[in-house]
């Protein structure tokens, strides 16, 4: 079985920035897709962005140009890194892991608890 563990989320005003981080540990053999989802109230949960193990990322379009994803595989910690904060990036900010998969989808193997992000006006 395999734990995430995401830290960094809080509070913070519109224009600012977060850093979010993702551990992962347990039966780590190898981990190929990361990436980091959200969901806000009343809302479906939704792919933010996702990295290859070779470290190609994609994004959601709503988050292009603000927010970079890295990972450094030697500690299977993926990172978020959030500028320029809106408002509506206000949710659950939720990483995930899969030990197949090469590019992060919505069927991941295995998902962290989530850390609250919120951005006030």
């Amino acid at each position: 079985q395999v734990q995430l563990v995401e830290s960094g989320g809080g509070l913070v005003q519109a224009g600012g920035s977060l850093r979010l981080s993702c551990a992962a540990s347990g039966s780590i053999f190898r981990i190929n897709a990361m990436g980091w989802y959200r969901q806000a109230p009343g809302k479906q949960r939704e792919l933010v962005g996702g990295i290859t193990r070779g470290g190609i990322t994609n994004y959601a379009d709503s988050v292009k140009g603000r927010f970079t994803i890295s990972r450094d595989n030697a500690k299977n910690t993926v990172y978020l890194e959030m500028n320029s904060l809106k408002p509506e990036d206000t949710a659950v900010y939720i990483c995930a892991a899969d030990p197949r998969r090469l590019v992060a989808g919505s069927k991941m193997d295995y998902w962290g608890q989530g850390t609250q992000v919120t951005v006030s006006s």
